[in-house]
This record gives structure tokens, C-alpha cells and sequence, in this order.
């Protein structure tokens, strides 16, 4: 197992794709022990993403896409813009709403930077906010789409853990609002001693005529939710109808997307879900090894041999996320880490969707601290400001995100209400 660990390090060290360092390093290992045929190899991979709710994956990205492409991003600004934008630091607070609404469509991070920091990092640079402070805010922001639904991370950490994706959906919601609203707080403070005009006043008026005119994506999340709840969908098959949604929007309602245009959005969401499921199929072949060399369970003894005490354990799980956050992208930690993780949760009685949203808001987290950090890396790409720029001011949001993990962590209501409420037992 040494021996393997090494080679998954050193093959992820040179640059090798996640998919084929996880694959590659698995093989090292059939082929030292030889106690199994090369043929399992395949087998794994197959029955790794032989499942029915892995569909969702390629068709929420597919209607993430359409939605993007029908041009309901400045529709969503705008109706963020009427309820906070006359407020301080406003146009800061309309990037983590608008984060909020457009990650309960999209379902990814990057999606939610890239869509949001195209019109607003130059529309916040023109009112002199500083660039680093407007990217490390639109990092954290666009990680929020992680947590509420529906996330693509939490489909793939319901299939890697059997929990239910309906439940981790609903869990996610009221975590995702303290987090975005503790980023919206900070966002607040940093903007009191700017000298930025106020905008007109508040007016309802201009509050329905935006919410009038985002109404109909709005219904998006709503759909999706909504069919999961009342029985009607499973989420794979609210992903589909949310591409049918999103079609219907695109081409007769706002007529933003051309027939023509279908072909290279589906191609780019081929591209991105075979990525995806690459990784999941060799991570089969690893969870396998892992299994067979009883590692979870060792994993576990050693921890409990470290101490039984509930919260020092989820602490000491919480730290090392945190620190593989930073060097280890979101599939792989699910993928490689979580099936070792799932015997001390069991142990510990940890409710296993209430671990899936803590571990949502890990990665969340992960994906905004360097190095690895690809929300915040898409972000700088996005504004044109390096790396470093934006150390001091991204310290403090995710300092923000680490207190609303706490939070989580301590009161397991704030997870567990909304998908108990609705879907007991």
C-alpha cells in the first residue's frame, strides 16, 4: 500500500491526468500482488459508472449550459441588484447573490465564476473596487454553487456513499444560505469606508419588475427541487427535465439559443462529463484495493485508538479535508478519501447527509485556497490578477466559510431539518 500511495503521488506530481495517476497506480499494485486477473481492471471501471444517478451529472451540466446561454445571468443581476444594491458595498453583495441564484441553476463553481466575474468584475472595477478584493469574493461566491442544489459534487458523493442525493439537495440549502450570507456580511465591512455614491432609493417597484423578469429561470431550482420532493422526479430525472426547461426558455421564450448552437454545447458537455466519469471508473479500481487491503478499516482503528470523543474526531476529519483541500481537487478527495472516511462515520453515528454537506462545505473551502484552488484560480483568470494579489483579502472569506462549517458541525439541525422535514425517515 506504501508502494502505491507513492506511485498516486508521484504520477499526480508529474502532471499525469487525475484519472490515468489513479488508474496507472491501481495497476502497480495488480500487477506486485498478482493474486487477481488484468480483466478486473475493466470489469471496475464499468461497474464504476454502471449507475443510474451518475445520468444526472452530464444533464445538469447540459442544462446549466443552456441556461447560461439563454442569457438569464443579467437577469439574475438585476434582481439581486433591486433588493441590495443600494446598500454599502452593494455591488459587492449583488456578486453573492447573484452567486447564490445562478449556483441553484448551474450546479458548478467554475460555471457560477465564469458566468457571474464576466459582467460583474468589470462592472465592480468601474466603480473602484480593487481587483483583488473583487476576485477573492467571486471565488468564494462561485464555490457556493457546491453546496446548494443542485451541486453536481453532492450527485457524485451520493453515489460514491449510497446516501440519498435528494436528501444531500434539501441539506445543502439552509448551509448554503448562512455561508453566503456570511460572505455577504464581510463583503459589507470591507465596503464601509469606501467613498462609492449611494444609489437611489429602495423601490418596490423596481424590485417586482426585475423579480418579473427572472421569475421564469427562477423556476429552475424550483422544478428541480420541487419534483424531488413531491415524488415526481428521482434527480436524475429532474436533471432531464431541467434540460427540457431550459431548451423551452432558451429557444421559444427568450430566443437566446440557436438550433445551430446545440451540437458544440452538447460536445462540450460530453467533454466534461466523460472527464468526470473517467475519473469516477478508475477511481472504482482504487476504492477496490482500498477495500481489499481493508484500509478504511485500519484507517478507522487508528483514529479511534487516537481518541472516542465525537467532536475531536469530526475536528480532527474537518483538518485533514482542509489541508487536502489545498493540494487535491474536489472528485479526487470524494473519490479516493471519502470511502475511507465512511467506516469512522458510521462508528461515530454520524448522520451520513449531515457528512455530506460538512464535506461540501470543505470542499467549497478547497476550491478557494491555493494552490490547488480552482474557483479562485478561474476567478483570477477571469479578472486578470495573480495569484498572490489575493491572498489577504480571500483569508478572510474563507475565514467567514470556516465559521459557517463550525456552525454545521455543531448544530446538525441546520442540515438535517429541511431533508427530514420533507422527506422522513
Amino acid at each position: 500500500m506504501l508502494i502505491l500511495t507513492i506511485a498516486l503521488l508521484f504520477f499526480i506530481s508529474i502532471n499525469i491526468p487525475l484519472a490515468i495517476s489513479i488508474g496507472l497506480s491501481s495497476l502497480i499494485y495488480i500487477l506486485l500482488t498478482q493474486t487477481i486477473p488484468l480483466t478486473l481492471i475493466a470489469q471496475r471501471m464499468v461497474a464504476g459508472v454502471d449507475s443510474f444517478p451518475l445520468l444526472a451529472i452530464p444533464f445538469f451540466l447540459f442544462a446549466g449550459s443552456l441556461m447560461a446561454e439563454a442569457k438569464i445571468t443579467p437577469r439574475i443581476m438585476q434582481l439581486a441588484n433591486s433588493f441590495v444594491g443600494k446598500i454599502k458595498g452593494g455591488l459587492a453583495m449583488v456578486m453573492v447573490s447573484s452567486c447564490m441564484l445562478f449556483g441553484a441553476i448551474s450546479g458548478s463553481g467554475v460555471a457560477d465564476v465564469v458566468a457571474i466575474g464576466s459582467i460583474l468584475l468589470p462592472a465592480m472595477k468601474k466603480s473602484g473596487y480593487k481587483p483583488e478584493f473583487s476576485v477573492s469574493l467571486l471565488g468564494c461566491s462561485g464555490a457556493l454553487a457546491t453546496i446548494i442544489p443542485p451541486s453536481v459534487v453532492m450527485v457524485i458523493l451520493g453515489v460514491t456513499t449510497g446516501t440519498s442525493i435528494g436528501k444531500l439537495f434539501l441539506g445543502g440549502i439552509i448551509p448554503g444560505i448562512i455561508t453566503g450570507f456570511s460572505l455577504m456580511i464581510l463583503a459589507y465591512f470591507f465596503s464601509i469606508k469606501r467613498e462609492d455614491k449611494q444609489e437611489k432609493a429602495f423601490s418596490l417597484r423596481k424590485i417586482l419588475y426585475a423579480f418579473k423578469d427572472a421569475f421564469l429561470s427562477l423556476m429552475m431550482p424550483l422544478i428541480i427541487i420541487g419534483g424531488i420532493l413531491t415524488g415526481v422526479f428521482t434527480p436524475t430525472e429532474a436533471a432531464i427535465a431541467a434540460v427540457a426547461y431550459a431548451l423551452f426558455l432558451g429557444i421559444f421564450i427568450y430566443r437566446t439559443i440557436k438550433i445551430k448552437q446545440l451540437p458544440g454545447m452538447i460536445l462540450s458537455t460530453v467533454e466534461t462529463s466523460a472527464t468526470i466519469l473517467f475519473i469516477i471508473a478508475s477511481a472504482s479500481i482504487f476504492g477496490w484495493v482500498l477495500a481489499a487491503e481493508q484500509i478504511p478499516q485500519h484507517f478507522a482503528n487508528g483514529l479511534f485508538s487516537l481518541t472516542n470523543n465525537y467532536f475531536l474526531v469530526i475536528f480532527l476529519i474537518n483538518i485533514m479535508l482542509l489541508i487536502l483541500g489545498m493540494f487535491m481537487e474536489t472528485i479526487a478527495i470524494i473519490i479516493i478519501v471519502v470511502p475511507v472516511l465512511m467506516p469512522v462515520i458510521t462508528s461515530l453515528g454520524m448522520d451520513p447527509v449531515h457528512f455530506g454537506v460538512m464535506l461540501a462545505v470543505n470542499l467549497a473551502i478547497g476550491a478557494n485556497t491555493p494552490p490547488v484552488g480552482v474557483d479562485l484560480l478561474a476567478a483570477c483568470r477571469i479578472g486578470g490578477v495573480n495569484l498572490e494579489g489575493t491572498l489577504k483579502y480571500v483569508a478572510s472569506f474563507v475565514g467567514v466559510m470556516v465559521i459557517a462549517l463550525i456552525l454545521i458541525v455543531l448544530f446538525p439541525s441546520l442540515v438535517l431539518f429541511v431533508p427530514n422535514y420533507f422527506i422522513p425517515g
